[in-house]
């Protein structure tokens, strides 16, 4: 099974790890674009006000351009440990066992507008670049990844579990994924998409995959483990599945 969660806009500070090495990460037929889009960002930082304007950032905010300065020299924290933020609260992967740790790092990967697909344990530095972003020497980045990921994630073996959200979908269609949508029910029955605790639900939903044992193969073992884990995960299609919160 391989999990897909979107990044974060905040992540932590510091790290152990080496500085970044494009052929320590996953899926190293993704470097070639990696390594322009790491240039790209690196470059960029020379010019802080360009900076600012390409990742929608205030001048309190100028801070994250000097990370990116230093992408290529900073040290690096393992990706499960590098996002932060609501999802990965949820998450919660430093109170994982080994054992449950090992699994995190061979079931979540995180969609990245830098790095394309990451392990949940590659070495990652600290960084500020979101999927709605454009740097001004690569454009829109789903017309730089789509080409790349489509066809890594067209012949993974894994059942795929997409909890990416908008933009990271755009970068990669994944046509056998199961899409879970997070959605209240009213006293008719009635669903609406839940916005704010959106993320903190499919953290949830995601360490709740990652402690289990079992290994779903489909959407009909993916709904069993959910409720055994005290979830309520109701498939919609043969590729979609609501968690009702």
């Amino acid at each position: 099974m391989l999990v897909l969660l979107p990044p974060s806009e905040t992540k932590a500070e510091g790290g152990s790890g080496a500085p970044l090495d494009l052929d320590l990460l996953s899926h190293p037929e993704l470097n070639p674009v990696r390594d322009g889009l790491v240039d790209a960002l690196v470059d960029l930082a020379a010019d802080v006000p360009a900076s600012l304007v390409a990742l929608g950032l205030s001048e309190r905010q100028s801070g994250e351009v000097a990370r990116n300065a230093e992408l290529r020299r900073s040290p690096t924290l393992p990706a499960l440990a590098r996002y932060t933020g609501v999802l990965y609260d949820a998450l919660a992967p430093g109170s994982f066992t080994r054992v449950e740790r090992e699994r995190a790092f061979r079931r979540l990967a995180v969609a990245s507008a830098l790095f394309g697909l990451l392990g949940g344990g590659d070495p990652v530095p600290a960084y500020r670049l979101s999927g709605g972003s454009a740097l001004p020497a690569t454009g829109p980045f789903a017309a730089l990844w789509r080409p790349a990921l489509e066809p890594l994630l067209a012949v993974a073996d894994d059942f795929v579990v997409d909890l990416r959200s908008s933009p990271y979908t755009s970068f990669a269609r994944v046509p056998g994924a199961v899409v879970v949508r997070v959605v209240t029910e009213d006293e008719r029955g009635r669903r609406n998409a839940v916005s704010h605790f959106n993320k903190a639900h499919k953290g949830r939903l995601a360490r709740a995959l990652v402690r289990s044992r079992a290994e779903p193969a489909d959407l009909r073992g993916l709904a069993r483990v959910v409720t055994r884990a005290g979830f309520r995960l109701e498939p919609t299609g043969p590729r979609t599945a609501d968690l009702v919160v």
